[in-house]
C-alpha cells in the first residue's frame, strides 16, 4: 500500500479504537526517525536560515540527499545532549 494510500485509510479509520497494525506502527517509526529541514526547524525552534548555516558548515549532524537535507533524530538528540555539556 503506498503512502497516499495508507494515510486515506487511516483517515477513514480515524474513529475506530483499535491498535496500529505492525506495519502501520514500523512506517510511523521510520518517518518520524528523519527529519527534513522543515522539521529540524520545528523541533530545534531555530530560524531556518540558522539551520541551513549550521548543517552547510557542518556543525550540525546531517546528510544531503540530492539537493535535499536529513537528519537523523536520535544522531541530533546525541548532538543536543553534546551542547550542553559544552555550555556547562
Amino acid at each position: 500500500m503506498g503512502f497516499n494510500a495508507h494515510m486515506a485509510a487511516a483517515s477513514n479509520d480515524s474513529d475506530a479504537r483499535r491498535a496500529p497494525s505492525k506495519a502501520v506502527t514500523d512506517e510511523a517509526v521510520t518517518f518520524d526517525s528523519v527529519f527534513t529541514i522543515d522539521d529540524l526547524v520545528a523541533y530545534l525552534k531555530l530560524p531556518k536560515s540558522t539551520v541551513y548555516k549550521l548543517a552547510q558548515e557542518g556543525k550540525i549532524p546531517g546528510q544531503k540527499v540530492g539537493r535535499h537535507w536529513r537528519f537523523r533524530k536520535e544522531t541530533i538528540d546525541r548532538w543536543l545532549d553534546r551542547q550542553d555539556g559544552e555550555n556547562e
